[in-house]
């Protein structure tokens, strides 16, 4: 599961992602939530869409907790997904990811990240809903799959973070699908690193890059 993350490295997006940046208000995000606006990849250019998943069909422009994740191992076969991975898929920029160890009624937040603290994505499908006046509204959801060595003692799921040689793969409309499932695997565990953080970033409304600190 991935239900917080964080970026903040905004001016290597376009070069990273060779895409066209609309005028957005881009600012650090130190504690990325569901429900919130934030920056996504696809068709060659960046959108801000909101973190949740909502289907086309839905009646209303309503983000559920569910549909923040997706669980890649299915995707093909579930009626939510199934569209928007033939031809809805997506790159959500990150720096890194919070997870929570839970024992008993205790819950540790750790910060997860690539050893090289670059920029990298997760992959993630998006879709469109438009209200009666046909506004349109985008909305995502991020891929996960069973954790690496690093991630499985913290917890039982992890994003699937694509490496820089396999985005384009994801996004390309004439890759196909069981091709793509192969991609949708745990990032090598020798490659990420791990520490606990602060209980502050239980809380979306806080922000800043105090939350990223290793907790001491």
């Amino acid at each position: 599961m991935c239900g917080r993350y964080a970026l903040w490295q905004l001016k290597e997006y376009q070069d990273h992602f060779q895409s066209k940046i609309a005028p957005y208000n881009l600012t650090p995000r130190y504690n990325a939530a569901p429900g919130q606006f934030l920056p996504v990849v696809y068709n060659g250019k960046l959108e801000m869409m909101r973190w949740g998943l909502v289907p086309h069909w839905s009646n209303e422009f309503k983000t559920t907790f569910s549909t923040i994740n997706a669980r890649s191992e299915d995707i093909e076969n579930k009626p939510l997904y199934r569209q928007p991975f033939k031809s809805q898929r997506c790159l959500v920029p990150a720096n890194g990811f919070y997870e929570w160890d839970k024992k008993g009624k205790e819950k540790t937040p750790y910060f997860i990240h690539l050893k090289s603290r670059e920029l990298f994505a997760f992959a993630g499908l998006w879709d469109f809903w438009k209200d009666a006046e046909g506004k349109e509204f985008k909305s995502y959801t991020i891929l996960t799959c069973k954790p690496n060595k690093l991630v499985a003692p913290i917890h039982n799921r992890m994003p699937v973070i694509l490496p820089i040689i396999k985005e384009k793969m994801w996004l390309d409309d004439q890759s196909q699908p069981d091709v793509l499932k192969k991609i949708l695997e745990p990032y090598p565990a020798n490659e990420m690193e791990a520490y606990q953080v602060s209980t502050m970033v239980n809380k979306p409304q806080n922000e800043g890059n105090a939350l990223i600190a290793e907790f001491p």
